[in-house]
């Protein structure tokens, strides 16, 4: 029998119990709703499950809408680890995708095994660029990094019109008088390679995946990683130690930002058309990813590795979704606003989780004042515990 109270054995659990409850509530509230057009919510929600995970063909289509979401989220896991928030996750998407684009415009020819790692670098260094100027500004000037992620984001937006609007429209656009904003096909040597013949499942899946073992790597097995927390833990206590916050604060926001510029190369060259291509929105490119991989960053515990599954299950939400709507003709508003939903209950749910961590934190704190030095085990339970 375990000494902790019951109290302390419910909160442990609720870090993981609480999002998930959110989900339900959020779910159960779009059935309410779905049931006021006089649908049926459990034939909804059953075509949901089979549209996202119902065959090689679905999981292959879901794990690809997750993968910017994982990008994403992975880049939120490690500005918050510093105490950084970044909102820019659109901004960053598009600023990787055009410098990746730019690159493959430019040396076409190379081979694949060349091209490929390439657009994906420049993807990151877009992503990197973009995030690093609020983090450099937030750093050394005080600027409010949620504020010039925002605006950012919409400078992005506008680069990314205006370039395919002129720049790099495709020649043949301008020669039909069509002039949709789209770049031309880029070279099939940049063509992410599919894994499953026959699906949409390609290598950025793969990347995706890599990158958030490699960032749980560098937060929990790095001294640079180390910093990083430590700045986010209290960065007065940091700078004490000899800490640069300043170059903290630039790093984590800047690598946050290469994530999700990695994610926007990922999108170009792993998509059907093999174009950038835009509608005049960020959303027409990303899908929305950047504000939805926060939800799914916030949902797997602001932890590298626990936003896999999160963004897994996310995909799938956004994927089955579709399905939904066809299989019982409700608007596509409504799975809007079911997908609305569950942002908002997940995010709401982040205060409840961080009551029960400090819960756990401060019983933690007491059995280790009154074990005996000799007891005492070192151990991070955050590596473990989302």
């Amino acid at each position: 029998m375990s000494s902790e109270p019951v109290a302390v054995r419910l909160a442990r659990r609720g870090n993981v119990l609480v999002p998930l409850g959110a989900v339900i509530a959020a779910l159960f509230l779009g059935a309410l709703m779905i049931l006021a057009l006089g649908a049926n919510p459990f034939e909804g929600y059953w075509e949901l499950i089979k549209g996202a995970f119902g065959g090689t063909d679905n999981l292959a289509n879901t794990a690809t809408r997750a993968m910017p979401l994982l990008l994403v989220g992975t880049g939120i896991t490690i500005s918050f680890r510093a105490k950084v928030i970044n909102i820019g996750g659109e901004g960053q998407i598009i600023a990787g995708a055009l410098l990746s684009t730019v690159t493959a415009l430019t040396v076409p020819g190379l081979p694949p095994i060349v091209l490929i790692p390439l657009v994906l670098l420049m993807g990151c260094v877009g992503g990197a660029i973009w995030g690093g100027i609020p983090g450099a500004l937030k750093a050394y000037l005080g600027v409010n990094e949620i504020l010039s992620t925002i605006m950012l984001n919409i400078v992005a937006i506008q680069l990314m019109n205006y370039l395919l609007r002129d720049p790099l429209i495709d020649p043949l656009e301008i020669e039909r008088g069509t002039r949709i904003p789209q770049t031309e096909r880029l070279s099939e040597n940049a063509d992410l390679p599919i894994l499953i013949p026959g699906t949409r499942l390609h290598l950025g899946v793969v990347v995706a995946l890599m990158a958030a073992v490699a960032a749980w790597v560098f937060l929990w097995r790095t001294t640079l990683g180390y910093r990083v927390r430590a700045v986010g833990a209290s960065a007065p206590a940091a700078r004490y130690a000899g800490i640069s916050v300043k170059r903290m604060t630039t790093l984590a926001l800047t690598l946050s930002g290469a994530m999700c510029g990695l994610a926007g190369a990922v999108l170009v060259f792993g998509s059907e058309s093999h174009r950038l291509l835009t509608d005049g929105s960020s959303s027409g490119f990303t899908g929305v990813a950047g504000f939805n991989g926060i939800v799914a960053a916030l949902f797997g515990g602001l932890h590298p590795l626990w936003t896999i599954p999160s963004s897994f299950l996310f995909g799938g939400l956004l994927v089955g979704a579709n399905a939904m709507q066809r299989a019982i003709q409700v608007p596509a508003a409504l799975i809007v606003a079911i997908n609305g939903l569950v942002v908002v209950f997940v995010v709401s749910s982040t205060s409840i989780r961080t009551k029960l961590t400090r819960l756990v934190t401060l019983f933690d704190q007491a059995a280790a004042e009154r074990a005996s030095p000799g007891e005492l085990q070192s151990a991070d339970r955050e590596e473990v515990t989302p």
